[in-house]
C-alpha cells in the first residue's frame, strides 16, 4: 500500500541538465522482449519534462507523438522542450527525445488553465466485474502453466512473461485462450493501475503515469482477429492522448480497447481509460506497424 511506485521514483524521474533540457539514465524496470525502448516509458518521460516547462496551475488536456527510430535501453535519453507558445488559457510545449545524436521521439502537449463549461457530455462506461473479482495476469499465466499439455517452447515464453518486472497491475476482464488460434472480436478490456503507491499530488503525475500504462498491451488489440499468424515486427508509430478528469494513476482504472481498423502492414486502436465511478479520464489513440509471418501458427498444445 504506502510503498513508493518506481514508475515516480525511478522510472519517470528525469535529471535537469538545464532550464529546458533533462536527461533520463536510471535503471530500466522493464524492457520489451524487442530489446527496444518502451514506447510508453517514452511518452511519459517526455511529458514530464513538458510538465517542468509550464505552471503548477496548468493542466495537460492533450499530447500527440511520433516514435522516428527505436529506442536504444542502452544509453540514456535527452528531452529537449521547445516553449512553443504560452498563451492566457493555454499554453503548448514541443519535446524531442534525443540518442545517439539524433531524435527518437517528437511530441507536443498542449495545458490549460481549469475552465468550466456548461457543455458536458460522455460515454458510458461498459458494464464489467469488478477488479477484486478478476485474475491479475501473473495468476492468468500461472494457471496456464499448470497445464501439463502445454508445448515446451511455449511454456518457456509464458515464464519468461511471468519473471518480467512490469511496474503496472493488471487484470484482463476477458483474457483470451492462449491456446486457440480462432479469431477474436478487436476489442479487451482490462483493469490497470500503477504498481506502488503514488498519492495525492500534482494531477500532472499521474497523467505521467498513465502515458506509462497507456501503451501497455495496446497495439495488440490489432491482433486478436489475426492470431492464427506469428508476429514478426511490431512497433508503435505514433500515439495520442486527452485528459478529461482528475485520476489517480495508482487506483483501478478500466481500459477500454478496441481497433477499427488494420491494413497496409498498420493497425489502428483506440482506448478509453474510466475510473470505477464511471467517470471517462482519458482517450488513447495509437498506429502501428504490424507484420507477420504469411504462414499460420502451429497448436500451443
Amino acid at each position: 500500500g504506502d510503498l513508493r511506485s518506481v514508475l515516480i521514483t525511478s522510472v519517470l524521474n528525469l535529471e535537469r541538465l538545464e532550464v529546458d533540457l533533462f536527461r533520463w539514465a536510471g535503471r530500466h524496470h522493464w524492457v520489451p522482449a524487442t530489446q527496444h525502448l518502451f514506447g510508453g516509458q517514452i511518452v511519459g518521460q517526455a511529458l514530464v519534462a513538458a510538465a517542468h516547462a509550464v505552471s503548477r496551475d496548468e493542466q495537460v488536456h492533450s499530447l500527440h507523438c511520433y516514435f522516428v527510430r527505436t529506442g536504444d535501453p542502452k544509453v540514456p535519453v535527452l528531452y529537449e522542450v521547445e516553449r512553443t507558445r504560452t498563451g492566457k488559457s493555454f499554453s503548448v510545449r514541443s519535446v524531442k527525445a534525443i540518442q545517439h545524436g539524433k531524435p527518437i521521439f517528437t511530441c507536443q502537449a498542449s495545458f490549460q488553465l481549469s475552465q468550466g463549461s456548461p457543455v458536458q457530455h460522455q460515454f458510458t462506461m461498459p458494464t464489467v466485474p469488478p477488479p477484486e473479482e478478476l485474475l491479475t495476469q501473473e495468476e492468468l499465466i500461472q494457471k496456464f502453466l499448470q497445464n501439463p499439455n502445454v508445448a515446451e517452447g511455449y511454456r518457456k515464453r509464458l515464464t519468461k512473461i511471468q519473471a518480467q518486472d512490469v511496474p503496472i497491475d493488471i487484470k484482463p476482464v476477458n483474457p483470451p485462450d492462449i491456446f486457440s488460434s480462432e479469431p477474436q472480436e478487436p476489442k479487451q478490456l482490462f483493469w490497470v493501475r500503477a504498481r506502488g503507491y503514488i498519492g495525492e499530488t500534482d494531477m500532472k503525475v499521474h497523467c505521467c503515469v498513465a502515458a506509462y500504462i497507456s501503451d501497455y498491451a495496446f497495439l495488440g488489440t490489432a491482433l486478436l482477429p489475426h492470431r492464427q499468424y506469428h508476429i514478426k515486427f511490431m512497433v508503435s508509430l505514433d500515439h495520442s492522448m486527452w485528459f478529461h478528469a482528475p485520476f489517480r494513476a495508482d487506483h483501478w482504472m478500466l481500459y477500454e480497447c478496441e481497433s477499427p481498423w488494420a491494413g497496409g502492414c498498420r493497425g489502428l486502436v483506440q482506448g478509453r481509460l474510466w475510473r470505477r465511478d464511471g467517470v471517462l479520464a482519458v482517450t488513447c489513440a495509437q498506429e502501428g506497424v504490424i507484420r507477420v509471418e504469411q504462414t499460420p501458427n502451429q497448436s500451443k498444445l
